[in-house]
């Protein structure tokens, strides 16, 4: 059954050298060797090996040391998951050197050398331990080696390798390889009096994957290892920090100028639209001054010119009338004076574009001193500055 409360561990190196061998392995045949930069491996096994236990009382946990016997080595190399016998070595042969098999193969000068132990000297066992012990796993297990072997930690000499599956919620399942000290130790001289210095020593029945020898666990005491140097490694870093720098430059770059770009266009779309809020408030501005303009021509053209009336009345009205009053109200115009004639006052007016209807509001009567007539006439005023205004309109319109 899934069980949804387990932790997902996620290691992006694992992901990433599964990728190179999916990478790898769609590569042809053919041509993978152009493209393979493994020089293969030599493989060291023991054989006609024996391990001998001596019987010990329960009590009794002192003189507990196994006794080995081995006398030829077996040496493999092995490329592509193909293995190629080399040489089978007497392990008391001390004048043997490997360097006369890298005369004979330049192959092998640039191989890894393994040393895998037999089933007669190692054992395995798995483990469940708490999920806290992970950070620590080897020193939990060096404290507890005796209860899951028959040897002190003094003795031996173990590897820790975690297993894959599921596991019990908070545990973690591994996998420890245990040899005596007396055994590899041994093993060890012989080999470095062969010239050899193996990469690490595992076990035939849980060998390491060679084609992630990064993680793999590692037998040998840290005193035997290889010394790497630190020169390519903090080369291989820089030049792995480098790329990664170049990749994301060449990713955020044109990001970065487009972002820059969009930037430069929105400070010039808001100044626009700045000077386009500026025009549109003159232009309101504008429009209000001329509705304004136009209201102010429309009150000043509903009524006629005074001086207009006035002028066409002096033309109209003859040297011997006279007017004492003019008064204009609402389009009507009323007039009083005196007249020798007062009733062709009225068809004088009439004849006028800006007059009509005249009449009069009173009766006409007689001064007997000048014996002119009295008259007090009412007309209607036409406004002639209509049709003005209305071009007046039609044309400001237009221009605007």
């Amino acid at each position: 059954m899934l069980n949804l409360n387990s932790t997902i561990d996620l290691n992006f190196k694992q992901f990433f050298r599964w990728w190179k061998r999916e990478l790898v392995f769609l590569i042809p045949e053919r041509i993978k060797p152009f493209f393979n930069n493994e020089h293969g491996f030599i493989i060291i096994r023991t054989m006609s090996s024996q391990l001998v236990l001596p019987r010990r009382r329960a009590t009794d946990k002192r003189d507990y040391h196994p006794r080995v016997t081995s006398s030829q080595l077996a040496l493999t190399y092995r490329l592509l998951d193909q293995d190629e016998p080399l040489a089978t070595l007497e392990r008391s042969d001390r004048s043997f050197s490997i360097q006369s098999l890298y005369e004979k193969d330049l192959r092998l000068a640039k191989a890894k050398v393994i040393l895998r132990l037999s089933s007669q000297e190692a054992i395995q066992k798995e483990l469940s331990l708490p999920i806290a012990a992970k950070e620590n796993l080897h020193q939990v297990i060096s404290y507890e080696l005796d209860r899951y072997t028959p040897f002190k930690a003094e003795q031996v000499y173990f590897a820790v390798k975690p297993l894959t599956g599921e596991n019990e919620p908070g545990y973690l399942r591994v996998m420890i390889i245990v040899t005596t000290r007396e055994l590899l130790d041994g093993l060890y001289e012989d080999v470095k009096a062969m010239g050899i210095s193996p990469l690490f020593v595992d076990y035939q029945d849980a060998p390491n994957s060679l084609d992630d020898i990064d993680e793999a666990y590692n037998l040998l005491p840290e005193k035997f290892r290889q010394k790497t140097a630190n020169l390519p490694r903090l080369l291989n870093g820089a030049l792995i920090t480098l790329t990664s720098i170049l990749l994301i430059l060449v990713i955020a770059m044109p990001v970065w100028f487009e972002y820059q770009t969009v930037n430069t266009l929105k400070l010039k779309a808001e100044s626009l639209e700045k000077d386009a809020k500026k025009v549109k408030a003159m232009q309101s501005s504008i429009d209000a001054v001329i509705d304004e303009t136009s209201q102010l021509i429309k009150e000043k053209n509903a009524s006629p010119d005074v001086i207009n009336i006035l002028n066409t009345l002096s033309l109209l009205i003859k040297d011997d009338t006279s007017l004492n009053y003019a008064q204009y109200s609402e389009g009507h115009l009323q007039i009083q004076g005196e007249s020798p004639t007062a009733s062709a006052l009225l068809a004088v007016l009439e004849e006028s574009e800006l007059f009509s209807n005249a009449r009069f509001a009173s009766p006409v009567t007689q001064d007997r001193v000048s014996n002119l007539e009295r008259f007090q006439i009412t007309v209607d005023v036409i406004n002639t500055n209509t049709n003005t205004n209305t071009n007046t309109n039609a044309n400001a319109q237009t221009e605007h």
